[in-house]
């Protein structure tokens, strides 16, 4: 996944405020929450009243990204249900992505979790907890359709510019194959790279890829050369022994799961559904 570097955080809902304009994320809850508690069903305790405030970094469509103005996005659907169920609504905060893997913004109390299309590593689960995996990821390589690189080895021994996005597994990868990929600050920034001709491939998350060449002139200029496996899966992420929230989490995913919803969300911000992508392993985390 994703990161911007030294961009300040923004609040994303319908108010001015002193970090940002913020956007409310769709949630189908109507409930403020009660009497100004803090305390959400099943005894979770929130950072603000009435809300579960959710940390990601903008955009990374399908999973975020905000369209008519407001936040929405596969990841977005799916955190609503955890908040349906805690009687609450759900409200985006734009961060920078280095907050999520140190964990910075949840122990600052100014986020109940992160939700941003994040990799789960041991690395990470020293200073975050992960709910359950909720997608299998892969990895794509993207190139100009007149490139001539059919695959990642093509690339390297043409030695071809590679993009990938700052601080992101794409680029950890690139740089074990012994490439030096150019950093970008967000995938819009890497898409625009390879459009602009700054670079001929970048190594990104599949499904960002996929909705890219849902537009016609991106599938018109661009195709896959291949696509990676590179054992990942998504997590969402909350300070370290919450163990109420991620359970809520949890059980919202699983329950996504059982009853359909999460076939119906995935074949509206994915595609075409992927058993494979919700039958991951729980994560010890």
């Amino acid at each position: 996944m994703q990161t911007i570097l030294g961009r300040r955080a923004r609040i994303l809902a319908a108010t001015t405020a002193t970090a940002g304009l913020v956007l409310v994320a769709g949630c189908s809850s109507d409930d403020d929450g009660g009497s100004g508690t803090k305390t959400a069903a099943g005894g979770v305790e929130l950072v603000k009243a009435g809300q579960l405030t959710t940390c990601t970094h903008l955009p990374y469509p399908p999973f975020q990204s905000e369209i008519d103005g407001k936040v929405q996005g596969f990841d977005v659907s799916l955190i609503d249900l955890a908040a349906k169920n805690l009687g609450v609504k759900q409200e985006i905060l734009d961060t920078p992505f280095e907050n999520f893997k140190t964990g910075a913004f949840l122990n600052s109390g100014e986020c109940d979790l992160a939700a941003a299309g994040m990799t789960i590593t041991e690395e990470r689960k020293k200073n975050v907890d992960f709910s359950d995996p909720y997608f299998e990821a892969t990895q794509a390589l993207l190139v100009d359709k007149g490139s001539g690189i059919t695959s990642l080895a093509d690339a390297k021994s043409e030695k071809v510019a590679i993009g990938a996005q700052a601080q992101t597994t794409g680029e950890d990868y690139a740089k074990s194959q012994g490439l030096d990929p150019v950093s970008f600050e967000s995938s819009d920034a890497v898409l625009n790279g390879l459009r602009s001709g700054q670079v001929k491939a970048v190594v990104i998350d599949y499904p960002v890829v996929q909705g890219w060449l849902k537009t016609k002139a991106n599938a018109d200029a661009f195709q896959v050369a291949e696509q990676i496996n590179t054992g990942e899966e998504y997590g969402f992420t909350v300070k370290k022994g919450n163990t109420k929230l991620l359970a809520a989490i949890n059980k919202a995913l699983a329950e996504a799961k059982s009853d359909g919803t999460y076939k119906t969300l995935y074949e509206k911000w994915i595609g075409p559904y992927d058993e494979s992508a919700a039958s991951a392993s729980p994560s010890a985390s």
